[in-house]
């Protein structure tokens, strides 16, 4: 009783309080609605991006992988904090000079309405066919562990997973389709501080148990335990080796901190460009700390369970959790699992529903549209790409080696295509638009081809990379042949103030110097 009460104050403050803020607000408006209002400051971007980014894919999905493979996984999160500095220094500036509502109104600036139209869509698919359903899982399976959904309601295990994907997806919905951006960000800064303090309450106590009283002591037992779980440098045939954060690692990165649409936005909603390049900074520090919660506790797992669960390590964060704490705090934890879905989960879908609504319906079904249709389209949209996420994330169920690499896997669908678009972009004036497309199809067939059908045994970050080059060899001969045909003239706006935050520059040489330090010591262990 005492786990479901505390669950249920947690989630329904975070809803109060998201509904008293937000009571005044103007949403019927396109920049009310898909950007908060332009009104972001720092700390709230931060927080949204951080609980847009992790999520119970990386509770469940990533400790579950650490468990079984280690540390090196560790470069999925450090590495984020430079890809955040050159979003913050080169890419925002540029995205608010432009006023831009959407990544691909960039590339209809840049190409032509036509790449804007292809890139909208293959976003909207990518959400729906990769994210959304694995979001949706993966707090499943920590609910159900936490709450024994399926004996409470006398079903099956897998009728109780069914069960809590639709009431996660059902609830998730409701902040995205009434609230909008700001709604979002909001309950994702309460959730935010939630996940943090949660998230280390788990390794915590399983270190005090461990040092009978003394995390320190713990720590070194785990250590000691298993010294090679610790080292973050990956074997050539490890689940991620170390030369991959060289190839396809740099432009996966890239692409997700400083061109996806469900990230951006958060810096595209800011009041000014300093609150901006603040909130993207302070991710960066937090990217570097959020390993102690998603990464430490699957190797604190192996300390408990050994390799008795290798075969199902999606399992392991939620055995742990149900291990170390105690009960009074099972349902706050709980709360804050849902929450890190929900935030995952509703800000896809409004970023979704941004895109579809702007780069889509306006463009080519209703040129006339106003903005309180635009923001009724974007609601029709989310719940639709809700239902669709609800019905598909059962199928993601056994991943052979865990669901964060499925994930990881299936964005390489879209997000190496549209990042060698982007970074050609904006990096050379000589690519044309029948490049861009070309290159965007040639990705697209040679990385399915190559990692799920023929199963070429080259690691798919290594493929990311290839991928990439292969992209921009096409993009230079399909612009030979058909060249350039416009002037390209970005559009200039002076919708926000562009004055640069003053520690910018410093919080950028610090980030980059922890990450070399964090390699450099954990590199030889």
């Amino acid at each position: 009783m005492t786990t479901i009460i505390s669950f249920i104050a947690f989630t329904g403050f975070v809803a109060a309080y998201a509904w008293y803020k937000l009571r005044k607000e103007k949403l019927d408006s396109q920049d009310g609605y898909f950007l908060g209002g332009r009104s972001l400051t720092g700390v709230m971007i931060a927080g949204s991006m951080l609980l847009t980014n992790i999520s119970t894919e990386h509770l469940v999905g990533m400790n579950g992988s650490s468990y079984k493979n280690g540390f090196v996984i560790i470069a999925w999160e450090v590495t984020s904090a430079l890809a955040l500095i050159i979003a913050a220094v080169y890419f925002v500036p540029k995205y608010l000079k432009m006023g831009l509502t959407t990544i691909p109104q960039y590339l209809e600036n840049r190409f032509d309405s036509a790449t804007r139209t292809i890139v909208a869509m293959f976003l909207v698919i990518s959400f729906v066919v990769t994210l959304l359903p694995i979001v949706l899982y993966t707090g499943a399976l920590n609910l159900e562990s936490l709450f024994n959904i399926s004996e409470v309601f006398g079903i099956s295990k897998s009728e109780g997973l069914w069960l809590t994907v639709v009431a996660v997806g059902v609830i998730g919905s409701v902040y995205a389709i009434f609230g909008g951006l700001k709604a979002v960000a909001l309950s994702d800064t309460i959730n935010g501080y939630g996940l943090l303090i949660g998230g280390l309450l788990v390794p915590l106590l399983a270190l005090i148990s461990i040092g009978e009283g003394n995390p320190a002591t713990g720590l070194s037992k785990v250590f000691e335990h298993a010294p090679e779980k610790f080292n973050v440098v990956g074997s050539k045939d490890s689940v991620l080796p170390f030369g991959a954060l060289f190839t396809g690692l740099i432009i996966n990165q890239l692409y997700f901190w400083c061109m996806n649409q469900t990230i951006v936005q958060r810096a595209l909603g800011a009041k000014n460009l300093e609150e901006a390049q603040k909130g993207l900074l302070y991710t960066g520090v937090l990217k570097i700390l959020v390993p102690i919660i998603i990464v430490l506790p699957g190797v604190i797992g192996f300390y408990y369970f050994g390799d008795s669960m290798y075969e199902a390590q999606d399992l392991v964060y939620p055995e742990l959790v149900k291990k170390v704490l105690p009960l009074s705090f099972t349902g706050f934890f709980a709360a804050v699992v849902m929450g890190a879905v929900l935030s995952t989960f509703n800000s896809v879908l409004n970023s979704a529903a941004t895109i579809f609504s702007v780069d889509v319906y306006k463009r080519h079904i209703n040129r006339l549209a106003g903005d309180r249709l635009l923001v009724k389209v974007g609601k029709a949209t989310s719940t639709v790409l809700a239902v669709a996420a609800i019905v598909t994330a059962p199928f993601v169920a056994n991943a052979p080696e865990g669901l964060y690499q499925l994930l990881q896997q299936l964005n390489g669908i879209f997000f190496i295509p549209i990042a060698s678009i982007m970074l050609a972009g904006f990096f050379t004036k000589s690519i044309s638009a029948t490049g861009a497309k070309a290159a965007l199809f040639v990705g697209l067939a040679f990385y399915i081809t190559s990692t799920f059908i023929l199963n070429v045994e080259i690691h798919f970050v290594h493929i990311w990379g290839i991928e990439f080059l292969l992209n921009i060899a096409v993009m230079f001969l399909a612009s030979k042949f058909y060249p350039v045909k416009k002037d390209i003239t970005m559009e200039r706006t002076d919708v926000l103030d562009l004055t640069e935050w003053k520690y910018a520059r410093l919080m950028s040489v610090i980030l980059v110097a922890v990450t070399i330090v964090i390699y450099i010591l954990l590199g030889n262990v």
